[in-house]
Order: C-alpha cells, then structure tokens, then sequence
C-alpha cells in the first residue's frame, strides 16, 4: 500500500473547477491558529521594549521576520498534507534515536519557554485590567485556558473559530491605537532600513525573532493540516496548496500587520516619553497621553493574546511528545505540569517584562532545530512525493535559516 507521501497528484480524486473558489474558503483555518503563536505576550513585550528604547529602527526586523514565518508556515503546512504525518513524527522516522532525543529536548524547553511569556503576559493583562496580583492571575488564566482546550476537545473547528475571534479582538484593538495615534510617516519609512545601535538592539532583534518565528509554530502547523486534510479526501493538490497559500498569507499578514503596529503605537507614543520600557510602563504612558480607552484596549488585547496562545501552546506541546516519542499524556495533565515554570516566576516576583523578553531570546536559538529539518524533510522526493519543494523555495529557506543562526551567533559573541 502507499505512503501519503507516494500517492501522485493524479491519483487523488479530483473535484469540479467550478467548486475550486469554495474549497479554497472552506479549507482556511489552521494557519489562524499557528498564526497566534506569532502575537503572543512575547511580541507585546519586544515590541513595546524595542519601539520605546529606539523607536522605529527595528521596524525591518518585524517585517523580516513575519515575511520569513509565512515560508515556514507554508512548508510546514504542506508537509503535513503532503505526508499525513507532522514534523515531529518525520523526524524521528527519518534520524537517529539520539539525534531525535536532542530535538525532542530542545523542542519541550520551546514550550516551557513559549508557556511562560504566555502566563506571565496574562497575568499582568489582569493586574492591569482588574489590579489582581500576578500569582493569581497567572492561576485565572491558567484555568481558563482548560476552558478554551476543551472546545478543541469537542470540535476542531470550534476551536478555530474561537482562537480566530481572539485574533480579531487584537487586531482591532491595534488598528484602533494606530488610527487614532500620529503616526510620523518618515519615522516608519525610515524604520524599514536594516540597521543597528549597539549590542542591545541586536539583542532586542533577536528576541522579536525568537517571538515571531515560533518553533512550536513550526511543528504545530503540519499537525493541524495532518489532522484536517488527510490524503485521498478527494482534493485536488492544486487546490490544496491554494489554499494553504491563501491561508498562511492571510493569518501571517494579518499577525504581521499586529506586530508592526505594536511597535509603531511604542515608538510613536513612548519613546523620548520617559516611560519605562515595560508593558505596564506601556500602559500608563498610553493612558496619559492618548487617553483611557487606548490603555484599556491594550490591556484587553493582551489578555486576548495570553489566553489564546496558552491554549494553543499546550497543543503544541502535546505534539512534539507524542511526535518524537510516541507517547501522550491527557492534554489538561499536561497544562497543569506547564503551568508551574511561570507560576514560580511570578511567585519569585522577577519583573515581568524582563523575563518576557528573555524567553523570546531562548526561543531564536531554538528555531533553526525545528527549520533545517522542516527544509530538508520538505525538500526530498522520498518523503514529499509530487509535493516536494522546488529549488528556488529550497534556496529561500536555507537563506532565512542561515540568516537567524547567524543572528544567534552574534547574540553569543555579544553576550560572552
């Protein structure tokens, strides 16, 4: 019997033309949920930290690295349709027991690290919101990311449509802060030429990477287009990679349109301000100056952001164990276990922000462990078939990959 990975585009039933617009709207999906991992409370906290201390210089590294996530998003994307199975699972089919150990490893520090900044942006979205202390609210949004991963439990597209309302709350929420903001157009353009000032911009570049470009994104994507397009649903290829196109430059557009205003609403109002370049410094300052409703939708979207992306980082979770080493755990055991790193940071009342900003730092370093092998599983006809990666994609992802272990590099020569 063939793989999914044998089975030629010809030999996949095909569907009438007239029925291609329609499909390619009803397949969009599950790039809205990857698409959250890239607006998370890490984004809030390098955005708001980088356009405060320097304005619009970082600007281009937003784009950059949202540009560079639709790629990998598309690959992984497609990999999960082409194959039936995620990354992770090909991984370990594909490399040695300690190889996969190792990428196992680094891929559940991702998760702890991605967990945290979730929690922590959470709880201070409730310490601005309602003045809760950050232990507590750490526990509420805890709990109430059972709530959301028990819609998924009933219905994958439930959770889509919910995860995707959440977006939405953040998106209009940003739009607002943009529209009503005086924007000095010449301070965005000039923001889009790639350049640095000193070792803590470089720092703070990396951290924007490592939120942008999110490896649980990266293993999350195949799993969700594995579990919604299995091979020989009578789908034509055509079709299929339309749609993921149309779905990954929709949901990393839009994500990406949030980041940059994030960093746009910072330089704008905060920075030369004196505000602390911190989310609460954020707040206050934006209440200040551009009045109680602009700091209340900050608030209200970073609490949208948290408790999104908590729920869809456990899942990410749950697929790097179960991929790597066959094994799962119940998904509401495994958000109890997840908790606890967060829980202790904000019990030890180490600023928030701060650790923020840091686990976006860890993550970069851990994206080329889940990017070289998205590009060398994808690029093989053994395992993608008629799917496989055309050379000038190939060329492209190698060229974003080399460019953020480089940036890696740099971070550790500046931090030694």
């Amino acid at each position: 019997m063939n793989s999914p990975a044998q089975i030629s585009s010809d030999a996949v039933p095909q569907v009438p033309l007239r029925l291609g617009r329609r499909r390619v709207v009803a397949l969009i999906g599950p790039a809205f949920v990857a698409a959250v991992a890239y607006i998370d409370p890490g984004n809030f906290a390098t955005n708001v930290e980088g356009g405060t201390r320097f304005g619009f210089l970082l600007l281009w590294v937003v784009l950059a690295a949202n540009v560079v996530a639709m790629l990998l998003q598309y690959l992984s994307a497609k990999l999960g349709i082409a194959t039936g199975r995620n990354l992770a699972e090909l991984c370990r089919d594909h490399y040695s027991r300690p190889v996969v150990r190792l990428l196992w490893l680094q891929a559940e520090i991702v998760v702890i690290m991605t967990d945290l900044a979730e929690l922590i942006g959470g709880a201070i979205a409730l310490n601005l919101l309602f003045g809760l202390p950050l232990l507590q609210g750490g526990l509420l949004i805890a709990a109430a990311s059972f709530v959301i991963l028990a819609v998924r439990t009933a219905r994958q597209r439930r959770f889509e449509a919910l995860i995707t309302a959440m977006l939405a709350v953040i998106a209009c929420a940003f739009l607002y802060q943009t529209l009503t903001a005086d924007v000095p157009l010449g301070g965005v353009a000039s923001g889009f030429v790639p350049r640095f000032d000193g070792s803590e911009s470089v720092l703070l570049a990396a951290g924007i990477v490592g939120a942008t470009v999110m490896p649980h994104a990266i293993y999350l994507h195949s799993a969700l287009t594995q579990e919604r397009f299995a091979p020989g649903q009578g789908l034509r290829r055509g079709t299929l990679l339309r749609a993921q196109r149309v779905d990954v430059v929709l949901a990393m557009g839009v994500a990406g349109l949030i980041n940059m205003a994030m960093l746009v609403a910072a330089a704008t109002t905060l920075h030369g301000s004196g505000a602390e370049p911190t989310i609460e410094g954020a707040h206050a300052q934006f209440a200040a100056s551009s009045g109680a409703l602009t700091a209340l939708l900050f608030a209200v979207a970073l609490l949208a952001s948290g408790l999104a992306s908590s729920s869809v980082g456990v899942y990410a979770g749950q697929v790097v164990m179960q991929g790597f080493l066959r094994r799962r755990i119940p998904l509401y055991v495994r958000r109890s276990l997840a908790v606890v790193p967060a829980l202790a940071v904000l019990a030890m009342g180490v600023d928030p922000t701060r650790a923020l900003v840091l686990s976006q730092v860890t993550l970069s370093f851990g994206i080329p462990f889940a990017l070289v092998p998205l590009v060398l599983l994808t690029r093989r006809p053994e395992v993608m078939g008629d799917w496989t990666n055309r050379r000038p994609t190939t060329v492209l992802a190698c060229c974003a990959s080399l460019v953020i272990i480089a940036l890696n590099v740099v971070l550790v020569a500046l931090a030694f």
